[in-house]
């Protein structure tokens, strides 16, 4: 079955760091341009990060930038999203998928996993 697995989520203070894993599941994500999505209660799903193939590009969302960075690990065949000055508006459930690194848009019929919650409260 062909799958993304996230996870890494939790709970944790604003100010605080988490770093988020996206793992495949039946494929080899080298082959693919992977980006982070993240969906807030009542509002539509959005892009986070996208990152190349091989690593070298990378895009971010504005209201990220500065505070989050993408990475892959093609031999663990991993994403990550480290995220750094978590504030209470980056609360949402994270996904990943196959992005356009310069539009940070998925594409139509991206496949997608279950998520991970994050949630930034004192």
């Amino acid at each position: 079955q062909l799958q993304f697995v996230e996870s890494g989520g939790g709970l944790v203070q604003p100010g605080g760091s988490l770093r988020l894993s996206c793992a495949a599941s039946g494929f080899t994500l080298a082959y693919h341009t992977i980006g982070w999505f993240r969906q807030a209660p009542g509002k539509e799903r959005e892009g986070v990060s996208c990152i190349s193939r091989s690593g070298g590009t990378t895009n971010y969302a504005d209201s990220v930038k500065g505070r989050f960075t993408i990475s892959r690990d093609n031999a663990k065949n991993t994403v990550y999203l480290q995220m750094n000055n978590l504030k209470p508006e980056d609360t949402a459930v994270y996904y990943c998928a196959d992005c356009a690194v310069a539009t940070l848009k998925s594409f139509l019929g991206s496949r997608w996993g279950q998520g991970t919650q994050v949630t930034v409260s004192s």
